[in-house]
């Protein structure tokens, strides 16, 4: 049965799952090639080079400035209406306030409860979507049993470090292991919200209906199913996942969903109501009518995909062990141009991506997280220009 509002006892992945080849969340190398996508057809990268003065071409990246450095385990990020940005640390279990212009930094506090080990901890956040008037951050995270979703009070009158109140539990019981913890978490266009989850090393969760792991979760902001889910009284809203880090919708209010493959095949996703994806019976493109397959697809050393935005018209995809940052144009739900690849290898592991207004994005590094090669300075949130 699905656990809701109730803990589960923990069941924590085997450590020698940690070693199992092409976990595509791992690798903290450098990339192996020079990059390969498969969207409509075979697409070579790019390195997307901009001069410092002359603004990116249509179909390329620049970053603009560093507006913070020196971050221990960055994973989720969430923009405030006043411009401050937040940012949850994984293995911290704090929440800091970035200053958009100066850069200047405030810990709001550590949210109890947070159990890191391995790859979980605190991962996503969100703003309420009645943050004006209630301002509440919504968080996701590894506890000492499973992984969850609260809502804590942020209270900027108080002294720095004693901003959060206490974390009131809106969702509970989804699978926690030391890899495939999942974490993100948006609000979509609906006012509903969505989780994406991991299968926690065992991928038969995936394949399970009435499991959370290894599935994107569909709730009201309560923590309830969310009316017109695809299956009447549970929070699945897609299955047969292995391990979700990245949601955006279009401009039409369509869903896309980052996929971590194992040895193969990572993957870019349309999210169908009630869609099964395949995992663990089917990674990347399938002849099984019964799965749903990729709009792309990469090999892992070339992705490894983690947070997604979406910008006028293409997907941004940040990836870790392939550290790079995917484009890849959109028509409908497929690809319309074969991806390409920009600052590959120039800042590290990169774990989130959030639309920043106009043609602007923020990127979160993610060098500091145990499989990555931290350089002076990481881990950097950067405000970079996309067209």
């Amino acid at each position: 049965m699905i656990v809701q509002r109730r803990a589960v006892p923990a069941v924590l992945a085997a450590a020698a799952l940690l070693l199992t080849a092409g976990c595509s969340a791992g690798g903290g190398g450098s990339p192996r090639g020079a990059g390969s996508a498969t969207g409509t057809a075979p697409g070579p990268a790019s390195s997307g080079r901009a001069t410092e003065s002359a603004p990116p071409a249509k179909g390329s990246v620049q970053v603009l400035r560093t507006v913070a450095d020196g971050l221990r385990t960055p994973w989720g990020l969430a923009a405030l209406p006043d411009g401050g940005l937040l940012v949850s640390s994984r293995d911290d279990g704090t929440i800091i306030r970035i200053d958009g212009r100066t850069g200047r930094r405030t810990e709001l506090g550590r949210v109890s409860g947070v159990s890191p080990a391995g790859e979980g901890g605190l991962l996503g956040i969100a703003l309420s979507p009645d943050y004006a008037s209630d301002h509440m951050i919504y968080a996701y995270f590894t506890s000492a049993s499973d992984n969850r979703i609260v809502r804590v009070l942020y209270d900027e009158r108080k002294p720095p470090g004693e901003q959060l109140g206490a974390p009131d539990t809106v969702f509970k019981g989804i699978p926690k292991g030391l890899i495939h913890n999942g974490g993100r978490i948006a609000f979509g266009p609906d006012g509903m919200l969505y989780a994406g989850t991991g299968e926690g090393g065992r991928s038969g969760l995936a394949q399970d209906r009435k499991s959370l792991g290894g599935k994107i979760l569909r709730m009201t902001p309560e923590g309830e199913p969310a009316p017109g889910n695809p299956f009447p009284g549970s929070p699945v809203y897609s299955w047969g996942h292995r391990n979700v880090q990245g949601l955006a919708w279009d401009g039409r209010q369509r869903l896309f969903a980052s996929e971590f493959g194992q040895d193969t095949w990572d993957e870019l996703n349309a999210i169908k109501p009630g869609g099964n994806y395949g995992w663990p019976e089917a990674e990347g493109r399938s002849s099984d009518a019964a799965f749903q397959n990729p709009i792309a697809q990469w090999h892992t050393d070339d992705a490894s995909p983690s947070g997604i935005a979406y910008v006028k018209g293409v997907i941004w995809m940040a990836c870790l062990k392939g550290e790079r940052l995917w484009r890849i144009p959109l028509e409908g739900t497929r690809a319309s141009a074969a991806p390409r690849a920009f600052l590959t290898g120039k800042y590290g592991r990169l774990r989130t991506v959030v639309a920043a207004g106009g043609d602007k994005v923020w990127l979160v590094t993610s060098n500091t997280d145990g499989r990555g090669r931290p350089k002076k300075g990481d881990d950097r949130v950067l405000e970079a220009e996309v067209k």
